[in-house]
């Protein structure tokens, strides 16, 4: 008797060995399929915006831009840098404001990011992005005009790289009118990035496996969080923004962008030593519920370090991309800093 246990129990640990067996079988094609979604297709929105747009090349790089005429009678260009891990689309709701009051409106998704290149292998840094702004500019022809800068997130970095340059005269640097900076990571000492961005920037060999099973649900979840709670996108706008991450395989270079983070710390007397040191007009446009820039802690290192920058604090429950969740607070914010001097 005890022996017929024996067996069947063996018999039974066989079988489970081949079920797991089979299971595993199945799964690598299903995983295979999965890791190679295409990415979804653009929807109305984004065809229009890419449509509008263009392309220049910066060392065999296509970089995309959109470069709108607005306002008759004025000569004021405007060049807007976005953050991470979105693109120019993120300036979409006050676009058609902007052209009210300037002559030129540009935007352009750096290296890496919305409707540009995305090379892998690559070392992607906050210097080679300045020079892609600096090549735009004179792509455009307007390397001799003064330019307005409107930054936000990582954007914000790339602006003050931009200052630096400017400040010092470097070849190429772009003349900058004024700069205006929104919910970024200035101050590393201040900076509390996601969980998420702590791991894929120091993960190693984990991070390639983390970015290639990203999907929708996790990205959503995880934007939504510096979102405020009565400011989220609709289900529509993160779909958008998920397809911008998506398209030319984004997701996949997200670990060696975000090696900014470290650029940061790195090189923060050179890129807070520019905001310092600058007689450029400086201002912020500040959303308080941000938790990756948290208030007051930020804000009041901001106004230490930087007292002759004027700051715009929006509403309470406003957080980490103030140009989307409150577009009209956003823009008056901004044109009233325009129109100040």
């Amino acid at each position: 008797m005890g022996q017929i246990l024996v067996d069947r129990r063996l018999t039974l640990s066989c079988r489970m060995k081949e079920l797991w067996v089979q299971v595993g079988l199945l799964s690598v094609p299903l995983l295979a399929v999965y890791l190679h979604i295409p990415p979804p297709r653009l929807s109305p929105a984004l065809l229009s915006w890419r449509s509008s747009g263009g392309y220049f090349t910066y060392k065999d790089q296509n970089i995309f831009y959109r470069d709108s005429t607005g306002a008759v009678g004025s000569s004021d260009i405007v060049v807007l840098l976005h953050g991470f891990p979105t693109s120019s689309y993120d300036w979409c709701k006050i676009w058609e404001g902007l052209t009210q009051r300037f002559h030129r409106v540009i935007a352009l998704d750096f290296v890496g990011f919305g409707f540009s290149d995305k090379p892998r292998p690559h070392r992607y840094s906050i210097f080679e992005q300045a020079s892609i702004v600096e090549g735009l500019v004179h792509h455009l022809g307007l390397r001799h005009q003064r330019i307005n800068l409107l930054s936000h997130d990582y954007g914000d970095t790339v602006a003050q790289e931009l200052l630096h340059r400017y400040e010092h005269n470097k070849t190429g640097s772009i003349l900058i009118n004024s700069l205006c900076l929104s919910n970024g990571g200035i101050f590393p000492e201040t900076h509390y990035p996601r969980f998420i961005q702590k791991i894929l920037k120091d993960g190693g060999l984990l991070s390639p496996v983390i970015t290639r099973l990203m999907n929708f649900f996790f990205f959503s979840r995880g934007l939504g969080a510096v979102f405020g709670p009565y400011t989220q996108p609709s289900q529509a706008e993160y779909w958008d923004m998920w397809t911008v991450v998506r398209t030319n395989d984004g997701n996949l270079v997200v670990d060696s962008i975000l090696q900014y983070i470290n650029q940061r710390k790195k090189h923060r007397d050179r890129w807070v030593g520019a905001l310092m040191s600058t007689s450029v007009p400086l201002h912020l446009i500040y959303g308080p519920l941000d938790p990756v820039n948290p208030h007051p802690e930020f804000l009041q290192l901001y106004k230490k370090v930087l007292p002759t920058s004027t700051v715009s604090v929006l509403d309470d429950h406003i957080s980490h991309y103030p140009q989307l969740e409150d577009p009209t607070g956003f823009l008056n914010a901004y044109l009233n800093f325009i129109n100040s001097f």
